[in-house]
C-alpha cells in the first residue's frame, strides 16, 4: 500500500526495499541444510541472514511498468514475529517530510485502506505490531527526504496476521463473484 501511494500522489521513478523480515519456518534454529540457500542453513535464532524476497519479485510482475526499477531484498532477524520493511524511493517531484507523511496519513483514512494501511508517531518495536490486521503500519518519526526526492519510508507490519487477513479479503471479494 506504501508504494501505491507513493506512486499514486508524488510518482515514483525507481526504488528499492530492505524487508527486515523475523524468521520463518523453512529456516533452521541453528546451523543445518536447507535446500537451495546456503544462508538459510545457517541457524535463524543466531543470525541476521540477508536472503531474497518474494515481495520484490511480486511487485514487478503485478506493476510491469517498473519492471527493472524496484528491487530488494529481506534480512532474516532473530524475531518470532513483527518485520519492517524500509523502503527508498526516488520520486518525481520535490517533497518534504511532512508532505510525505500527510499523504500517507490521508490515505490510511481512505476506504480502500482501511484496515490494510495504518500510520503511527509512536515510538513501536517490533512485538508492538504482532497480531496487527494491517499489511502495513508507517512509523511516521522515521521518514527521511534528501534532496527533496529521495525518500525513505518504514512500515511496520506482522508477517502472519497481515498475510491471513489479505487472505481473507480475498476470498471475501471472491465470493462476492460467486
Amino acid at each position: 500500500p506504501v508504494m501505491k501511494v507513493m506512486m499514486d500522489t508524488f510518482g515514483v521513478e525507481k526504488a528499492m526495499m530492505t524487508t527486515v523480515h523475523s524468521y520463518t519456518a523453512d529456516q533452521n534454529l541453528v546451523d543445518g541444510t536447507h535446500k537451495g540457500d546456503l544462508r538459510r542453513a545457517r541457524g535463524a535464532a543466531l543470525n541476521i541472514i540477508p536472503t531474497s524476497t518474494g515481495a520484490a519479485k511480486a511487485f514487478g510482475r503485478t506493476m510491469p511498468a517498473y519492471q527493472g526499477k524496484f528491487d530488494g531484498f529481506a534480512l532474516r532477524v532473530p524475531t518470532p514475529a513483527g518485520s519492517l520493511s524500509d523502503m527508498s524511493m526516488l520520486l518525481k517531484k520535490d517533497v518534504t517530510v511532512e508532505e510525505v507523511n500527510q499523504a500517507l496519513t490521508q490515505a490510511s483514512q481512505q476506504t480502500e485502506y482501511l484496515g490494510i494501511l495504518a500510520v503511527t508517531n509512536e515510538p513501536i518495536v517490533s512485538h508492538d505490531i504482532i497480531g496487527r490486521s494491517e499489511s502495513s503500519i508507517v512509523d511516521l518519526s522515521l521518514t527521511l527526504v534528501v534532496g527533496g526526492n529521495l525518500v525513505k519510508v518504514v512500515s511496520w507490519y506482522d508477517n502472519e496476521c497481515g498475510y491471513a487477513n489479505r487472505l481473507v479479503d480475498m476470498a471475501v471479494e471472491a465470493g462476492k463473484k460467486l
